[in-house]
């Protein structure tokens, strides 16, 4: 071999060499550019599911406290209206099947109610507050100390929503928290 000949082979290895490296340096930036976008898809759809979840409890809380509201304005006046009862109904149908009446239109399902809700009230006098509420907290202490563990399948829909045991359960002891803070 000719002197001049090595350097130039050389000269050729590094290159190779060289390009070996540029060429696994950017395969490299590109597999982090990758795992960067995935991270960051990760992060928004974990951010997603906490504002899903926290708009949830609040949509929850919202309707509990509607359904509680709705209960104590009912049983507070005895008397029930057209309006009250379209809130706690969809359809006039849901409402008959609800109180086993047969009635033709809603006036006529308020003024038999009404009429029978007179009478009862005479008959079985409402419990206090109190009771009411200590008999429904001594349920629920009742009900938690006898279950250690209860396995409960969720449906798809609401696993999007509750991913795992922690979200349901904090989900559920909140609604146990707003249902015995506004049990009457």
């Amino acid at each position: 071999m000719s002197k001049k000949s090595l350097p130039t082979t050389q000269k050729q290895g590094k290159a190779r060499l060289g390009d070996q490296i540029r060429s696994i340096a950017d395969r490299l930036k590109q597999e982090t550019d990758v795992q960067i976008k995935a991270t960051s898809k990760i992060l928004g759809a974990a951010a997603q599911i906490a504002e899903n979840h926290d708009r949830l409890i609040s949509e929850v809380v919202d309707m509990v406290e509607s359904d509680l509201n709705l209960e104590n304005q009912v049983s507070q006046k005895h008397i029930y209206t057209v309006d009250v009862l379209k809130q706690q109904f969809k359809t006039l149908r849901d409402a008959k099947a609800h109180f086993n009446l047969k009635v033709s239109s809603w006036e006529s399902l308020v003024n038999k109610l009404n009429a029978g809700s007179q009478t009862t009230i005479k008959q079985n006098k409402p419990q206090s507050n109190q009771v009411l509420t200590d008999n429904y907290r001594k349920n629920i202490e009742d009900n938690f100390n006898n279950i250690e563990k209860l396995i409960v399948f969720l449906e798809p829909d609401v696993a999007e929503m509750f991913p795992n045991s922690e979200a349901v359960n904090e989900a559920l002891r909140f609604l146990m928290k707003v249902a015995s803070k506004n049990c009457f």
